[in-house]
């Protein structure tokens, strides 16, 4: 059992892990799939970052409570820079991809109870997922990610050509 300094003082030399009640715990990071989707949707927002008045982020430490820290797959937060190290207020929008080795249900719940109004998991084999936003999970069946306020569509299709 360590704190939250403590875990936020340590590095891994073979990728980072989160912080869950007192415990360090592993961040799976997928395969070449999962990294390559991962990397277009954070290219994706990334090049929309100014005129959304942005920051996008990749597997930024993100404290969601007291005593869990995560990693979000890519964050996107309006407005300025946070000022600190670490996420301490909610995102935006967070984009989780699928990998095999994880369970999402958790991680998903820590993000709704933090207060972040946007949340994307997009499976990497068929492109469909689901967006979490105000209470409801929905399902993505026609591959387009959606936000509003401001408004963000994202076809994952596209993400390709």
């Amino acid at each position: 059992m360590i704190t939250v300094a403590e875990y936020l003082q340590l590095s891994f030399e073979d990728g980072d892990r989160e912080y869950v009640d007192g415990e360090v715990v592993d961040n799976h990071v997928g395969d070449l799939a999962h990294a390559s989707i991962r990397t277009a949707v954070a290219v994706f927002l990334f090049n929309k970052r100014k005129a959304l008045g942005a920051i996008c982020a990749m597997g930024c430490h993100t404290q969601v409570s007291s005593t869990r820290v995560r990693l979000p797959g890519i964050a996107l937060v309006l407005g300025e820079r946070p000022a600190g190290r670490i996420l301490d207020k909610p995102p935006f929008l967070v984009v989780e991809v699928l990998s095999p080795e994880d369970r999402y249900d958790e991680r998903i719940d820590d993000y709704l109870r933090f207060g972040v109004p946007w949340i994307w998991v997009i499976d990497p084999a068929s492109g469909r997922g689901h967006v979490y936003h105000g209470g409801t999970r929905e399902a993505v069946t026609d591959g387009i990610y959606r936000t509003q306020d401001p408004p963000i569509e994202m076809n994952f299709a596209e993400l390709f050509d």
